[in-house]
């Protein structure tokens, strides 16, 4: 048998159709890439410069996200004022706890003991009130006290990042600094005060305060420059705007979704194009061996722009508008082309 000849202009158109696919599932697939990466940019603030350790304020860091490494050191050291104690700590935590009555309930059965709790017990709620009464409201309160200013590298910590810090550690109470009236109502036992007569026997309405403070260590902090401040970046789609850890955590360990950042974006934008360019040119051919130098282009910018625009719908104007216009571009040359044509 004689095998069919296939006409070229077949074949151009073909190939056309296969070069103007493959285009656009470039263009398609670099766009939602370097989309993706910008929405995970969006959520945590922006991209992220990292200074390592022994970072020092510069102006060309105004604004920017960095990451710095590094024990943080606290200039004025938190003071609780009613008790007269202070630690070198950036926070510093009273806790407070009152000796009450527990309501205890398993299955139908409800049992009733005396325990340390560091929140009122309503015994209203009881099952048995009778017998079971608490003393009601803390006459001393849990607070927690912040240093005024805590140092990280040559940057001051915002407040918010202060509070971020990790971590906890005991604090023995100093009795020496204890304001007189409370020296004579409190006494030591096991780390804490307790207004116990027998500390190591508490009665009903007993109160124990004790002390505890995020200890200085290494930390990494990821936050936006502000002067020689580090704060949080306001109304981050994450909902806070930094990153804190304990030790010396690579930006790949803090922010795992970052990792995937589009490489050779705008080289594979332009061969997209370069390939829409040809397919379009052998499907606007009239001939064989003609291919418009002009209307080519004019096929590719257009076929690009409209599908590069689509996976940034909803997320970024301005690129739909960018690739909207280069489309429009490529259409007006197509038009023109087109009416030069007919002269």
């Amino acid at each position: 048998m004689r095998a069919v000849a296939v006409p070229r202009s077949v074949l151009a158109i073909a190939a056309g159709v296969v070069l103007l696919v493959l285009a656009v599932a470039l263009a398609v697939s670099t766009e939602r890439s370097e989309e993706s990466y910008r929405q995970v940019l969006r959520q945590h603030g922006g991209a992220v410069l990292d200074l390592g350790g022994s970072a020092e304020p510069q102006p060309g860091l105004q604004g920017r996200m960095v990451r710095v490494s590094g024990t943080p050191h606290v200039v004025a050291p938190p003071l609780d004022s009613d008790f007269n104690q202070q630690a070198d700590t950036p926070l510093l935590t009273r806790n407070v706890a009152m000796f009450q009555w527990r309501e205890l309930r398993l299955g139908s059965s409800v049992t009733y003991e005396m325990d340390w709790s560091d929140t009122p017990q309503d015994a209203s709620r009881f099952a048995q009130m009778n017998g079971h009464i608490n003393p009601g409201p803390f006459p001393i309160q849990a607070r927690r006290f912040v240093s005024e200013s805590v140092q990280l590298d040559g940057f001051t910590l915002d407040p918010a990042l202060v509070h971020a810090l990790p971590g906890s550690e005991p604090v023995a109470p100093d009795m020496k600094a204890l304001p007189g009236n409370l020296a004579a109502s409190f006494a030591l036992h096991d780390g804490a005060l307790v207004t116990s007569a027998t500390p190591g026997d508490p009665r009903l309405g007993d109160l124990r305060v004790s002390w505890s403070a995020v200890p200085l260590q290494q930390v990494t902090i990821i936050a936006r420059v502000d002067g020689d401040r580090l704060v949080a970046v306001p109304n981050a789609d994450d909902g806070k705007g930094y990153e804190v850890n304990v030790g010396d955590s690579t930006l790949l360990d803090m922010r795992p979704d970052m990792a995937a950042q589009p490489a050779l974006t705008w080289p594979l934008r332009v061969l997209a194009v370069l390939l829409a360019a040809l397919g379009a040119g052998l499907l606007l051919a009239r001939g064989a061996k003609r291919v418009d130098p002009l209307a080519a282009p004019g096929g590719g910018l257009l076929a690009v722009g409209v599908f590069a625009a689509m996976p940034w719908l909803g997320g970024s104007a301005v690129a739909v508008a960018a690739w909207f216009m280069v489309a429009l571009a490529g259409l007006g040359l197509l038009l023109w082309r087109r009416r030069a044509s007919r002269r």
